[in-house]
């Protein structure tokens, strides 16, 4: 049998089996996975909870914030008017046919208790036109004249209706200004504007009014009594203060707790479940002013 001879220094080759080493991937398992969902679903509801309320507040806060605002404006320009109801005009004109040696702070002033109406122009009697109204409508009046301003050449009116008229041009010696609820918008007109008045505030659940009466006839010290408008109505001379009361709602429903409710202006209790659908559920404010007719009883 042949021998096969491997020369010297020859070195012999051999074939090892080669052994690769696999590579498993690592991951998360199901559970650990479905624990990792579920943390992140409470994050963000958690997140979405913080903003639903925060939203939420800030929606609040604003209604109530608009609501303040309404009341604010109207009460600012109801206060304006009854402040100056039952105003006179100090007449400081000269006397007829005066020198130009006699000063004009010499001279006699006195107010004027009348001025008659001319055609269609609007005259103004204190009794009478210083204020009348109701439980839930008011008119205001006072003297309206002209005079010199450095604005502009010639006489001009300064005082002004609710609704910043009349015009100069106007002939009219009262300033008029009617305030009036019509569904739940308060409404306010005067001089040219009265049969079409134009609104004010809107979102009015009630306005209602009440008179503060002075008698002092036969009695040592003035008595001061609350009135509706039927007893105000025998003597307006007599009233001497009236206090507003408005109720405005919210524009958007909000979620109230159960049994919410407000104290109304005439004091009763009201349920804001119990109210109609464009009120229900909303936030309801109520707001109060006196104010005092600076110019009663000068007459």
């Amino acid at each position: 049998m042949p021998r096969h001879i491997r020369p010297a220094g020859a070195f012999a080759l051999t074939s090892a089996p080669c052994r690769l080493t696999e590579s498993r991937q690592q991951g998360f398992s199901l559970v650990e996975l479905m624990v990792g969902m579920a943390l992140g679903l409470l994050v963000i509801a958690a997140a979405s909870m913080a903003m639903l309320a925060s939203r939420s507040l800030s929606l609040t806060v604003s209604d109530a914030s608009h609501l303040q605002q309404q009341a604010s404006y109207a009460l600012r320009i109801i206060g304006l008017q009854l402040r100056q109801a039952g105003g006179l005009y100090l007449n400081l004109n000269l006397p007829a046919g005066a020198g130009a040696s006699v000063s004009a702070a010499l001279a006699p002033a006195a107010f004027e208790t009348t001025a008659p109406a001319s055609g269609s122009a609007r005259g103004y009697a204190p009794r009478m036109d210083a204020l009348r109204g109701s439980h839930n409508s008011l008119v205001t009046g006072y003297r309206r004249y002209k005079e010199p301003v450095f604005a502009q050449p010639g006489l001009a009116a300064q005082a002004r209706n609710c609704l910043g008229g009349p015009v100069d041009a106007s002939a009219d010696q009262r300033l008029e200004s009617h305030f009036r609820l019509r569904g739940h918008v308060l409404r306010c007109g005067g001089n040219d504007t009265a049969a079409s008045p134009q609104p004010l505030v809107d979102n009015v659940a009630a306005f209602e009014l009440r008179y503060l009466r002075m008698q002092a006839a036969g009695t040592a010290q003035p008595q001061l009594q609350y009135v509706n408008a039927q007893q105000a109505g025998r003597d307006w001379s007599e009233v001497v203060a009236v206090e507003v009361c408005l109720v405005l709602f919210g524009s958007r429903p909000t979620s109230l707790p159960a049994g919410s409710g407000y104290t109304g202006c005439d004091g009763e209790w009201v349920a804001v479940a119990d109210l109609p659908g464009p009120r229900k559920q909303r936030m309801h404010r109520v707001f109060r002013n006196l104010f005092q007719l600076r110019s009663q009883g000068s007459l």
